[in-house]
């Protein structure tokens, strides 16, 4: 359910470090990994889940690539990174896909890894709309965050939005100044990794008959092409 064609290489017990790094990969592009890449080395990932949403709670007006286009660029994208793994766990089921929510996405891998130290990698714009999001507070304490962010971004304005009695009473002796600590989780800052990259400005490029080289990873654009893709 959490993994693509497998869930990685691992013997049952054996603890890891895992991410889900969730999206609409519409498409995926050379933000998500440059993201992904300086989460790996930080904390050390042993795998890296990428989840593309069938139908985010937040985006159901917005028109998307088919699913399967983008889980094969998704797929594409992670084929030269042994950690990274294309998931399904968000996949349609039926012609009228259901919203999926993140806390339920969690939940599952929790029941099938229970010895994995989760994290859950998020954009900082995404991270401050959190309190709109379904069961937002058991998220909070589901699991440690990754949050990428732009320039100047500050770890304030992340502590805004979490609610004062789900963070801890006293701050860890070995304070990170990039780290909030929740009661039950953490909130890591990404603060080594910046992107300009989006995937409205590829899908504009494309409408426009403008390259889109260097923004998507080299498999991903032939597969934009080839399949004349926001076109």
């Amino acid at each position: 359910m959490t993994g693509g064609q497998s869930h990685g290489h691992r013997t049952h017990g054996a603890s890891r470090t895992t991410a889900l790094f969730g999206g609409t990969f519409d498409p995926i592009h050379c933000g998500h990994i440059a993201v992904s890449q300086a989460a790996q080395r930080r904390f050390h990932l042993d795998a890296l889940y990428f989840i593309p949403s069938s139908r985010p709670p937040h985006k159901s007006k917005q028109s998307l690539a088919a699913f399967p286009h983008r889980y094969a660029m998704v797929a594409l994208a992670c084929a030269d990174h042994p950690a990274y793994i294309p998931s399904l766990a968000e996949a349609p089921d039926g012609a009228a896909p259901h919203v999926f929510y993140s806390i339920d996405t969690v939940r599952r891998f929790r029941k099938e890894h229970p010895d994995d130290h989760l994290y859950f990698i998020l954009g900082a714009d995404q991270f401050l709309e959190i309190p709109t999001w379904h069961n937002y507070e058991q998220l909070l304490d589901s699991c440690d965050f990754i949050i990428a962010h732009r320039p100047g971004f500050r770890l304030d304005a992340l502590r805004l939005v979490i609610p004062p009695d789900k963070l801890a009473r006293t701050p860890s002796s070995s304070h990170d100044p990039n780290t909030i600590a929740l009661r039950k989780t953490k909130v890591h800052l990404l603060s080594t990794v910046t992107s300009h990259v989006s995937s409205t400005e590829i899908r504009q490029r494309r409408e426009k008959h403008q390259s889109i080289r260097g923004l998507v990873p080299a498999r991903v654009e032939e597969y934009i092409l080839g399949q004349a893709l926001y076109r």
